[in-house]
């Protein structure tokens, strides 16, 4: 049971941004597991379950070994030394960067995978974003803004 739990627990932690116990608790309840706040605090212990920092801003569970664990530390310092405003137009992003620095920060947001982006585009002192749709562009906006103010 413990090893179908666990295993659970990490396909649910890859699916969705679990960012506390309760939370995950509450999932493992959907999904059928009869658990306790103390076993799912065992069980996160046990897998060495960590907080990262994902590419909205938020602090969600993650085993740290992800090929992409969420947002650097690199990336943090460049956006915040780089960009001057985020200003959303329909479902694009317009990223005003330090002259000379669009090309590091569009790579920079690139290598996030954020959700619901379809591609950028640089120049030297601005990256365009083009998102799915208006509320992932809001979205986006709002999660680079926090990521800047962070800073």
């Amino acid at each position: 049971m413990k090893t179908r739990r666990h295993a659970k627990i990490l396909e649910l932690i890859r699916e969705k941004d679990i960012d506390t116990q309760e939370e995950l608790l509450r999932c493992l309840r959907e999904a059928g597991y009869d658990v306790t706040q103390a076993t799912v605090s065992r069980d996160i212990k046990e897998l060495r379950l960590i907080k990262t920092l994902s590419s909205e801003g938020r602090y969600h569970y993650s085993t740290g070994q992800e090929s992409n664990p969420g947002v650097s530390t690199k990336f943090l310092t460049l956006f915040a030394d780089s960009i001057l405003s985020i200003e959303a137009a329909g479902n694009l992003l317009v990223v005003k960067c330090m002259t000379g620095m669009a090309q590091a920060v569009c790579a920079a947001i690139d290598s996030t995978h954020w959700k619901g982006t379809v591609g950028t585009l640089a120049g030297d002192d601005t990256v365009f974003i083009a998102c799915r749709t208006e509320d992932d562009a809001l979205n986006m906006q709002g999660g680079l803004k926090k990521l800047l103010a962070g800073r």
